[in-house]
């Protein structure tokens, strides 16, 4: 017989109901509990906190809640707090009750402003020796990539600096106020630069737009992953349109810092394949199986149907360059940060020349740019190896057991 379901009445108290029983034992949280002490995080903090008044939220449930805001991707803090007496495992995870008073959503905000990134680079790099120290990173060989992430900020936010009416924004002297402050702190360590600084979000002035079919402010997040486990060892963020070839020097300063153990090999696509990284791994003893970066360009000068670099013949001896038409190209501009020199030939001579239209579109005349370091004519390309290509395409959707969180403006995105 068919039973019919009576209309539910709660029941005003709940005899034998443990909490504990309610989260299965293979829990992905269980694990993470079991695994990370997250207590560390009381002497990190200590010095935030006084010793007299309210008492804070605990900081050890702070940053679980920060884990689960990204773990399971929730849109806002808001949501997030909206949704805790709703999971049983979160509230299990969190050390509370069914009956237990759920934090202000404020309470996040404020101890990412008040703790800084350091305590979160803390605990990225305590999960890392965690691997580590059971054998699940071996160090010698890494993988480096980046992948953009959108900023949570309207494209109606931009500003055009140039433009006087920016001026007017309401916003704009916070603005102004908040983008000084920021060049006053800016690590000095970091030599990359941002490529367009004259479009800036008056609410999230560290993004950048990058077009990709459609322009979108975003970041670009970096990472070195240890290719025995795929275990993410270094983590770095910055502006969508900063050049990733300038963080894989530090990211594997960074994944020898935090690991302890000396990079043999580096594997990264053709993003990467500069004269300087090269230069750099060659110094280190590092084998780099990176593509060029110069047969992008090839391809480029390929479609413009001009000579190539390669067609200009370089004379040590004399520190010119000699071009198709045999006219002399000699030093013009030294770029003493970049370590290279531009050569040209006077913009007459050029202009003149029987063979332009084959050299260069420019109406100054071509240009020869030649790394310092670089043997003229040499190959400068590396190998990458076909197993590092396929490694390379799956780090776009890799995952790891524990998948560590760093700051970005406040904000905190998840390293994948």
């Amino acid at each position: 017989m068919m039973k019919v379901q009576q209309l539910h009445q709660s029941s005003l108290f709940y005899a034998g109901l443990n909490i504990e029983q309610r989260v299965r034992q293979n829990h992905p949280l269980r694990k993470i509990n079991s695994i990370i002490d997250f207590d560390f995080i009381y002497d990190e903090v200590r010095d935030f906190y006084g010793y007299n008044g309210k008492e804070s939220i605990p900081p050890p449930v702070i940053l679980k809640l920060m884990l689960l805001f990204f773990i399971h991707e929730v849109r806002s803090e808001r949501e997030l707090m909206d949704t805790i007496p709703e999971r049983i495992d979160w509230l299990w995870f969190l050390g509370y009750d069914f009956d237990s008073e759920i934090p202000n959503h404020s309470v996040l905000s404020k101890a990412r402003k008040k703790w800084g990134a350091d305590v979160f680079e803390s605990f990225f790099q305590r999960v890392v020796l965690q691997c580590v120290e059971t054998g699940l990173v071996d160090g010698s060989k890494i993988f480096v990539d980046s992948s953009l992430v959108d900023a949570n900020a309207s494209n109606n936010s931009v500003l055009d600096t140039k433009s006087l009416k920016h001026q007017l924004h309401k916003n704009y002297k916070k603005l102004e106020a908040r983008l000084t402050e920021n060049n006053e702190s800016a690590d000095t360590s970091k030599s990359y630069e941002r490529k367009n600084n004259r479009y800036i979000s008056s609410t999230d002035p560290d993004a950048a737009i990058v077009n990709r079919g459609k322009p979108k402010l975003s970041y670009q997040v970096h990472r070195a992953v240890d290719g025995k486990n795929e275990i993410i060892t270094a983590t770095d963020a910055a502006a969508g349109d900063i050049n990733e070839a300038h963080l894989m020097l530090p990211l594997l300063d960074q994944h020898q810092s935090t690991t302890g153990k000396e990079v043999e090999t580096v594997v990264a696509d053709s993003k990467y394949g500069t004269i300087d990284n090269y230069l750099a791994c060659h110094d280190r003893g590092i084998q780099a199986h990176i593509p060029d970066l110069g047969k992008a360009n090839r391809k480029r000068i390929a479609k413009l149907n001009i000579f190539h670099d390669d067609q200009f013949q370089y004379d040590p001896q004399s520190d010119t360059y000699r071009c198709p038409a045999d006219k002399l190209l000699k030093p013009k501009t030294l770029h003493k940060q970049r370590d290279s020199r531009d050569y040209a030939a006077p913009k007459k001579v050029c202009a003149a020349c029987e063979l332009q239209e084959q050299c260069t579109k420019n109406k100054s005349g071509r240009t020869i740019k030649r790394h310092l370091r670089c043997r003229p004519g040499g190959r400068r390309s590396m190998r990458i190896l076909p197993i590092a290509k396929a490694f390379l395409r799956h780090l776009s959707v890799v995952s790891i057991a524990i998948i560590p969180p760093i700051i970005i403006d406040s904000r905190m995105f998840m390293v994948r």
